[in-house]
């Protein structure tokens, strides 16, 4: 069985990292802060507790500033590398430094090369949404293409595991110009930031992504991928505007036949094999976006339908007979 991702903060990753802080800030106490993490309760943290727990367990054996508990933690980031787990950094920032967004903006910028700040960014941009567009827009500007990532996952309105950004849900035109500029970014990191983004804005305002999707087509090759990424959500909807924009959704003459499944119904960790035949009659070829579904049974009986593309590509038209 894989292990739990939970999992990586583990007694001898915490170890390594006491190491480091107190190589950073000799009077911090290693032994203290193990006792602190590896509290009672610890196993039954799931993952983004752990990392709270981390990043919480810091502030005693810290000087009682906040900016001089920052720069510790600055230094041991320096010191420490990169990698997920040292998100709790950027976590320390959120918890204890949302009172100084001048010192803990700049620090975000700073950690995120080392793990990500996409996070811990969004209760600043709550507080404080002039302050924090206006550095997104400068990171937007950074020649390290972490930090130009941040200004893009940062407002993201949906980030998927973090606080949803109301105010972007109900009116995004604030990070437009944002993504206006980091769509050609060299970085497919940044670029495909910029898609999720969009793709986020597209489920509250299809309009929107559909038109600002359909200025970028054609502009050039990383804005034509962005598009389309962009556009996901409303292409699984079959939504009839985005199926248009990239040439599909004309399914009439199209039929679905012999169809066959080896079951109706599959355990978890079970396979299932099915064939199908598409008939496509047609005096030319059809660009058909072709896609199947899974109804996953829930805990209470319903079931959640998900859809996965197969194929989107030009189809020939059958032989007559």
């Amino acid at each position: 069985m894989a292990d739990a991702l939970k999992d990586m903060y583990s007694r001898a990753f915490f170890e390594g990292l006491a190491n480091k802080v107190a190589e950073a800030y000799p009077p911090f106490d290693r032994v203290a802060y193990l006792e602190r993490v590896f509290a009672s309760d610890w196993d039954a943290l799931e993952l983004k507790q752990r990392m709270r727990r981390g990043a919480e367990a810091l502030r005693p054996g810290l000087p009682a500033a906040y900016e001089d508990a920052l720069d510790v933690v600055l230094r041991a980031a320096d010191l420490c590398g990169s990698g997920f787990p040292y998100m709790l950094f950027p976590d320390f920032v959120e918890v204890y430094g949302l009172d100084d967004p001048e010192r803990s903006l700049p620090a975000l910028a700073r950690l995120t090369k080392y793990s990500s700040s996409e996070f811990a960014v969004r209760p600043y941009m709550v507080r404080y949404p002039e302050l924090a567009l206006r550095a997104m827009r400068e990171w937007a500007e950074s020649e390290d293409e972490h930090v130009r990532r941040l200004a893009s996952e940062g407002c993201r309105p949906r980030l998927p595991w973090g606080m949803a950004l109301a105010a972007f849900k109900r009116d995004p035109s604030p990070i437009l110009p944002i993504l206006e500029r980091l769509k050609r970014d060299p970085s497919e990191y940044v670029r495909r930031s910029v898609a999720n983004n969009l793709n986020d804005i597209s489920k509250d305002h299809p309009r929107l992504a559909l038109d600002l999707a359909s200025r970028w087509l054609g502009e050039h090759p990383h804005t034509d991928w962005i598009a389309k990424h962009a556009c996901r959500s409303l292409l699984k909807k079959c939504v009839p505007e985005a199926l248009a924009l990239f040439g599909v959704g004309d399914a009439s003459g199209v039929r679905v036949e012999r169809f066959a499944a080896s079951s109706g119904f599959v355990e978890e960790g079970g396979a299932l094999e099915a064939s199908f035949a598409l008939n496509v009659e047609a005096e030319s070829p059809r660009k058909l976006r072709v896609e199947y579904a899974i109804d996953y049974v829930k805990a209470n009986g319903s079931t959640s339908r998900k859809l996965f593309k197969l194929a989107e590509r030009e189809f020939p038209p059958c032989a007559p007979g």
